[in-house]
């Protein structure tokens, strides 16, 4: 029985210190992954700007669905591979240049922001960049995600993309 109340407040002290660490960390982040790739800008705008195709091509969304655009806004319901669902809003659409979505989070919500999707022309093809601009409210999940790295989701999307594209282009972080 000692052990087990040992266990607990071992694991409570854990679990208090883990938020306290968190609460310390930025509520905020910004974080920028590049590729490179062989197709044109047109091309790439294609893939990236169909934004139901996306569970096609990359594993980490399992479903996406247009809904009913609001105050002349296009909006997606995607969904994660654990089944957890977010509302996409297109903020803005430059063909063949510049995407960004945002994040329609709700009051509450344990996280959200924007991801922007710039595309360049470049010697051989396109140079994609997507920056991950976003905040999470929860100092627990801040903690996960900064062990686990700001750019995980965005170098995953573009490794997934390239592939996509008949390609093998290795994202890079930007500062």
């Amino acid at each position: 029985m000692t052990a087990l109340l040992y266990a607990v407040l071992g694991l409570g002290l854990a679990l208090g210190l883990l938020m306290a660490v968190g609460s310390l960390l930025p509520r905020t982040h910004r974080a920028t992954s590049r590729i490179r790739l062989a197709q044109p800008p047109e091309m790439t705008w294609a893939v990236v700007r169909n934004l139901e195709s996306v569970p096609g091509w990359w594993a980490e969304i399992r479903k996406s669905e247009r809904l009913p655009d609001q105050v002349g806004q296009e909006r997606y319901r995607q969904t994660l591979g654990n089944s957890f669902g977010m509302t996409l809003v297109v903020a803005e659409s430059v063909p063949a240049r510049l995407l960004r979505t945002t994040i329609d989070a709700p009051p509450g919500a344990a996280f959200g922001g924007s991801w922007i999707y710039e595309l360049k022309p470049a010697q051989e093809g396109t140079e994609l960049r997507v920056t991950e601009e976003g905040w999470i409210g929860n100092p627990l999940f801040r903690v996960l995600a900064r062990v686990m790295g700001y750019h995980r989701t965005l170098d995953s999307y573009l490794a997934a993309l390239s592939r996509r594209l008949g390609e093998t282009a290795i994202p890079e972080h930007v500062s």
